[in-house]
């Protein structure tokens, strides 16, 4: 323990919320992970909260249930007005509560964004706007609807205690429903519930007035409440200083968590790697400069337990709430706190399958961690000794290959890793070196440091034969070697057509020969992106940012639409666009002369003709398996994972990695 006061002395101080002591300052705040199971909380949940608990965090709040029929969100929503959850909410406080860690709920109605397609129901609002969720309008609340509402809350609560929770968070941010009654903007209503400041207030103040008489005065009380700098019009952060010293001044909450973004502005609200490191940090500090008596805590791409320290050691906040640092990490802060900080699998902030997940309504899990949603069948975060060691061979050094030997390593298994090239990663190190990404090397560094305490044996600079494979005394030999540049130029625009027209002919390179600094490109580039995916965007920055004049075609609607799910695609576009880059979408590259290309727009077939220096191909890789075919044919047993499989991306490389590590 003596290390951990001397690396974070601020973070692993003890701290009373309400009543209640925390063990620490480092917290899982609310997220949704859409695991409910006919809306009722199964084995999933229960062991992906209690990972969490047994790993250290000090505070537990458990994601957002929706309060009221008209507050149904997404699929994997839990059940609203239905004690049918307080056995499964039970099971999981008291898991949880096991390991000291405090349990809170988040209630929420998002007001005029809310999902009709998920709750069948009209949206509720305070008066009546559109939703920044789809296209639909919303139903300006009646007093009595008001009064429903409340009500709605207020049970919610009482049915949180009943479930063992400690306490319940109130979700005001992101323009959802509270909000909206504070908003002048959102909220255009001339009765008792509009006009002026007090007016504003009073859904609030009833709501949590409402909520302490139901649950008791010994019940936590928190606030989730957001910035958005983009649209002070709709709240400025003077408006939420003065609201959240307002409720203060009346002891009506006992904390308040302060996050970034809104509807208006989603990509800030789970920020990726395209913004900055303790974006909630400032904005925290602004709220606590204006309460008195309750604890705030700072949320929003505070990644690490040393800048989680920095925030509480500058007096920017009380606690921290890391979410998807202990999804990467369920671990993360008792590592942290027994001074093994180099041992926290580092969050990449990619978004891919925590909020690209959700975002297409499954549960979530992780990029660098698949065994999040999984601990139910897959034993948590943690490896349990196998009965006999064997000799296990990794050939590829890329995710699905550190994955796998890291594993198996874990359980104990004599792992040599060999790898063709000079450095541990393959692709996914590529990745590493465009703009605003290096977080991949920072991962793969931390691979190495795993490998090295696990006694792995790693080799460099070794292109391994069928014939080294068959004379090797591996009792296991796992392949995972990757995928390769197809170089055919294939389009979905173009289906019919195998290869593109010209692709043989002169300054013809893959994204991979960019970013391995291979290629030689002149100043005008078209880079043509079947991906949509950083593999075409995150090339195209690293052209502009070098001076390249750069062009993007491709036959999506739009630029990025493949990390669209992970709330990068929009200020990726919106870098590209401040330096220069043109988009050419719905077309296709219909010939390339070595000079220049045809390119076809395909909604009306119109062909132009432009001069270009170089084409670059981001298009789908082919399957490097050719150890595999080798091996089959001599009637060898082995394991193939990875691109070598199928070309796809790092998520199933290191899930497939994970996944034969735990069976080897």
């Amino acid at each position: 323990m003596a290390d951990s006061v001397v690396s974070f002395p601020h973070l692993f101080k003890p701290i009373t919320v309400g009543g209640r002591t925390l063990k620490h300052r480092l917290n899982f705040g609310a997220h949704t992970t859409n695991m409910a199971v006919q809306g009722l909380p199964g084995a999933r949940a229960l062991h992906y909260y209690r990972e969490r608990a047994m790993g250290g965090a000090a505070m537990i709040v458990v994601e957002p249930v929706p309060v009221h029929r008209t507050a149904v969100l997404t699929r994997g929503n839990y059940r609203h007005e239905d004690d049918a959850v307080v056995p499964g909410f039970r099971r999981i406080t008291a898991a949880c509560q096991e390991y000291g860690a405090v349990m809170v709920q988040q209630l929420y109605h998002v007001g005029a964004h809310g999902d009709w397609d998920n709750s069948f129901e009209p949206n509720w609002s305070p008066s009546g706007l559109p939703s920044m969720h789809d296209a639909d309008g919303s139903h300006a609340m009646r007093t009595a609807e008001i009064d429903e509402v409340v009500d709605a809350f207020a049970r919610a609560a009482g049915r949180a205690r009943a479930s063992g929770f400690d306490g319940c968070e109130l979700m005001a941010a992101y323009n959802a429903l509270i909000e909206q009654f504070w908003s002048p903007y959102s909220n255009q209503r001339t009765d008792r519930y509009g006009g002026g400041f007090e007016n504003r207030m009073r859904f609030s103040v009833e709501l949590l007035t409402r909520i302490r008489a139901e649950a008791g005065p010994d019940f936590i009380i928190g606030l989730a409440v957001s910035l958005d700098s983009s649209c002070p019009e709709v709240l400025s952060t003077e408006d939420l200083q003065e609201i959240a010293a307002y409720l203060d001044q009346r002891g009506l909450y006992d904390y308040i968590t302060v996050g970034s973004g809104s509807y208006f502005n989603f990509p800030a609200v789970m920020p990726t790697v395209v913004h900055a490191d303790k974006l909630g940090a400032p904005l925290a500090q602004s709220i606590r400069e204006a309460v008195k008596y309750a604890r705030v805590q700072a949320e929003s791409h505070i990644r690490t337990p040393e800048n989680a320290d920095y925030v509480i050691a500058s007096g920017q906040a009380d606690m921290v709430s890391i979410v998807r640092g202990q999804i990467a990490d369920p671990h993360l802060a008792g590592k942290a706190r027994a001074g093994r900080a180099d041992d926290i699998r580092p969050c990449i902030s990619c978004n891919q399958m925590c909020w690209g997940r959700r975002h297409r309504d499954y549960w979530i899990s992780c990029l660098i961690n698949p065994s999040a949603g999984r601990e139910y069948s897959w034993g948590g975060d943690r490896f349990v000794p196998v009965d006999r060691p064997r000799r296990i061979l990794v050939v590829g050094g890329g995710p699905a290959g550190l994955e796998a030997a890291r594993t198996a390593a874990e359980r104990g298994h004599q792992v040599l890793l060999m790898e063709a090239g000079d450095r541990l990663g393959g692709q996914f190190y590529l990745a590493g070196m465009q703009p605003r990404r290096s977080q991949i090397l920072d991962l793969i560094r931390w691979y190495e440091r795993q490998l090295k305490r696990l006694g792995v044996c790693v080799t460099y600079n070794r292109f391994v034969e069928a014939e080294d494979l068959l004379e090797n005394e591996a009792e296991v030999v796992v392949v995972a070697t990757g995928s390769l540049p197809a170089g055919t130029g294939f389009q979905r625009g173009l289906a019919q057509r195998q290869r593109l027209a010209g692709v043989d002919r002169p300054n013809v390179w893959a994204v991979e020969d960019v970013m391995n600094r291979s290629a030689r490109l002149g100043g005008n580039v078209l880079l043509l992106d079947e991906t949509g995916t950083w593999r075409g965007v995150g090339t195209a920055w690293h052209l502009a940012r070098a001076g390249h004049a750069v062009t993007v075609v491709t036959s999506d609607l739009y630029v990025g639409r493949g990390i669209a799910r992970t709330l990068a695609d929009a200020p990726v576009r919106k870098r590209l666009c401040e330096l220069g880059v043109v988009f050419m979408t719905t077309s296709v590259v219909d010939e390339w002369f070595g000079d220049g290309a045809v390119i076809e727009q395909l909604n009306n077939g119109r062909r132009t003709k432009i001069t270009f220096d170089a084409l670059v191909l981001s298009t789908p890789n082919e399957p490097f398996n050719n150890l595999a075919e080798a091996l089959d044919a001599a009637g060898r047993t082995f394991y193939c994972i990875g691109d070598c499989v199928a070309a796809r991306q790092a998520p199933a490389a290191v899930f497939e990695g994970r996944r034969l590590g735990l069976q080897l």
